[in-house]
């Protein structure tokens, strides 16, 4: 009988370090081997701005940003804040994005209010309220809709993805990673409040938005002509 429960409870702990070891992999805290552009044959594409004239490209900085961003460890709590911006160490995925267009020398929040000031019901909205939409995942989809790059959403297509990109999701948004996986595909750098700052991960929800970030004000306007 002692022998049963000891082979019971050791049953037991092996389910538990299976669990552990799942929950691990799912939330991607496993270590991997990251592979690089050049394991591929894949050639980074630099932008053709540098808009803060730093001497280094729009897609780079803006990758830059975001690295710099996760750096600080930020904890996650959505919260309203007066002025837009937050006020405390709490920030959500979208604070990703202005923090890092921030770095490569764009206003934002400034950007989007204003477009959504102008063009209301592009975003269906009925009022606007300029201390959170800048941070909403539906309306930073549609100014990147309507004023940059929309790229491939097949992940799979290795050589369309690179450092610096924005995806989209329903309810998510990252910056794409220039580190990739053994097939190829790239890590994302986002902030959920769960996973990796920086991880395997691009394809763990359905993308909805794929996105360089080569801003043209005058595209959406050339389009409805």
């Amino acid at each position: 009988m002692k022998l049963f429960l000891r082979f019971g409870n050791v049953i037991v702990l092996l389910l538990i370090l299976l669990l552990f070891y799942i929950a691990l992999d799912h939330f991607g805290y496993l270590p991997s081997k990251a592979f690089a552009n050049d394991d591929f044959d894949i050639e980074f594409v630099p932008a053709n701005i540098d808009k803060d004239n730093d001497g280094v490209d729009d897609y780079t900085d803006i990758l830059n940003g975001a690295r710099e961003f996760v750096a600080m460890e930020p904890e996650y709590k959505s919260a309203y804040y007066s002025g837009g911006y937050p006020t405390d160490d709490y920030y959500v995925c979208t604070d990703l994005i202005w923090y890092a267009l921030d770095k490569a020398g764009y206003d934002f929040k400034a950007l989007i209010d204003e477009d959504i000031k102008n063009n209301i019901n592009d975003y269906d909205i009925e009022v606007q309220d300029t201390n959170i939409d800048f941070r909403r995942v539906r309306n930073i989809k549609v100014f990147l809709d309507k004023y940059t790059n929309s790229l491939t959403i097949d992940a799979t297509d290795i050589s369309a993805w690179q450092g610096g990109d924005i995806v989209v999701y329903e309810d998510h948004i990252g910056i794409v990673s220039d580190k990739r996986n053994e097939s190829g595909v790239n890590y994302i750098i986002h902030h959920d409040g769960f996973h990796k700052y920086e991880e395997d991960g691009l394809t763990r929800k359905k993308i909805i938005g794929h996105y360089r970030f080569n801003l043209d004000m005058t595209k959406d306007e050339a389009t409805e002509k």
